[in-house]
């Protein structure tokens, strides 16, 4: 292989690695998660750490959902989780897309796959329509974030 194809190749996956982590891995259209988003103000914010909402209304039902993407699962300050949930929180379980996307399709579900508990509920009653809907919603709150 050629110099050049090496250094391009390299600089390529150099590219590609740094999107990932700066996007958290978020393949789902931003554009596109903040409609869906709209669905979920009624409960839930998008506040940053100096307090300005930067999505919904200022909803207190659900925790706050900046920084959601690559954060630890059940880490908002002073916000009151689930059992089930802050199991996962304590085990180190980190919002990924695959682990956002299986949780707002069906909390219930994820929380008992990934617990292991068969009597693990959800507290969050909304479910997100769709797949593509899940991962819009994903890429949207990692557009949002610090990163």
């Amino acid at each position: 292989m050629k110099k050049s194809a090496i250094i391009a190749a390299v600089a390529g996956l150099c590219a590609a690695t740094s999107a990932f982590a700066g996007g958290h891995g978020a393949s789902g259209d931003a554009a596109a998660g903040e409609r869906v988003f709209n669905q979920c103000v009624a409960c839930h914010v998008v506040a940053n750490d100096a307090g300005d909402i930067l999505a919904g209304r200022n909803g207190r039902t659900g925790p706050n959902l900046y920084g959601t993407a690559g954060r630890p699962v059940a880490s908002v300050e002073d916000f009151r989780y689930s059992p089930s949930i802050t199991q996962l929180g304590e085990a180190g379980t980190v919002w990924t897309e695959e682990s956002f996307v299986a949780y707002v399709l069906d909390p219930t579900a994820y929380l008992r796959e990934a617990t292991g508990d068969s009597r693990a509920r959800g507290a969050m009653a909304f479910r997100v329509r769709s797949e593509e809907d899940a991962k819009n919603v994903y890429a949207y709150l990692a557009s949002l974030s610090a990163e």
